[in-house]
């Protein structure tokens, strides 16, 4: 069984994403291994880059800090690998098709499998495209997560059906950020998913409150927090581990009470 199986093997799932280098990389180093000790079931780490289109002004500002600061692929790689000797906690690296393009699709997937990456999330890459990247992920053993969206209907069952590891169901249109109310109604999407495959649902895009997390745990087996934890991060810099840690806690006792 994958770390990635494993984290959705016995309870909802909540997953946590962090930029990566923001405010350095030693913060994220240090932050990551904290943050499953707190109750983190998978962690995304985004790959800074310079035009994240799915990415709000939150995520965007963590970017630039980043790169500001010298992140670059190969010291992220060369950072997981380090956290591996502290933590099993899966990590899914969120990235775009540019920078894999630009490091080699083949070598960028290698170096994941060597370095202990469990997967990637590419949303740039749509489905009928993923070919693009598939065979270099599924040759290294990297699971290529798959995205849906309300406004995917008739493609969902595809999507499903070809699924990996878990599949990232977006809860809101527009790119990411903290919304005041999800009013989405995700569950037809997840019931269209679960009646084709029996792939882990996880929804992002907007969650920010335990409120948010308990509601959309309840119609999905996990939850995805990114730019309310990147906040944080920016808000109290390399100080941020405390106030961060606390959150992720509340935000899996919320996900954790949530029923189906």
């Amino acid at each position: 069984m994958s770390r990635i199986e494993k984290a959705f093997e016995k309870e909802k799932a909540f997953i946590a994403f962090v930029t990566g280098g923001d405010p350095d990389i030693e913060t994220t180093e240090a932050l990551i291994p904290q943050m499953a000790a707190a109750g983190a079931d998978l962690i995304e780490i985004g790959i800074p880059f310079s035009d994240p289109i799915a990415e709000g002004i939150v995520i965007q500002e963590a970017d630039v800090r980043a790169l500001r600061a010298g992140a670059t692929t190969d010291k992220l790689f060369d950072m997981v690998r380090r956290v591996r000797q502290k933590t099993d906690v899966p990590i899914v690296f969120m990235t775009y098709v540019n920078p894999v393009y630009t490091y080699g699709t083949e070598r960028f997937a290698q170096r994941c499998a060597e370095c202990g990456v469990d997967g990637m999330i590419v949303p740039d890459v749509p489905f009928e495209e993923r070919e693009e990247v598939s065979g270099a992920c599924a040759a290294a053993g990297i699971e290529l997560i798959s995205m849906i969206a309300p406004t995917s209907r008739e493609r969902i069952d595809r999507i499903a059906r070809q699924a990996r590891g878990f599949l990232y169901c977006v809860s809101s249109l527009g790119v990411t950020g903290v919304r005041n109310q999800i009013t989405t109604n995700i569950r037809p999407m997840i019931r269209q998913v679960k009646a084709v495959s029996d792939i882990p649902c996880a929804i992002g895009f907007g969650i920010a409150t335990p409120g948010q997390a308990q509601e959309m745990a309840s119609c999905a087996d996990g939850a995805i927090v990114g730019s309310a934890i990147v906040k944080l991060i920016a808000r109290y810099g390399r100080d941020c581990a405390g106030p961060v840690c606390d959150y992720v806690r509340e935000m899996k006792a919320a996900v954790m009470s949530a029923t189906a």
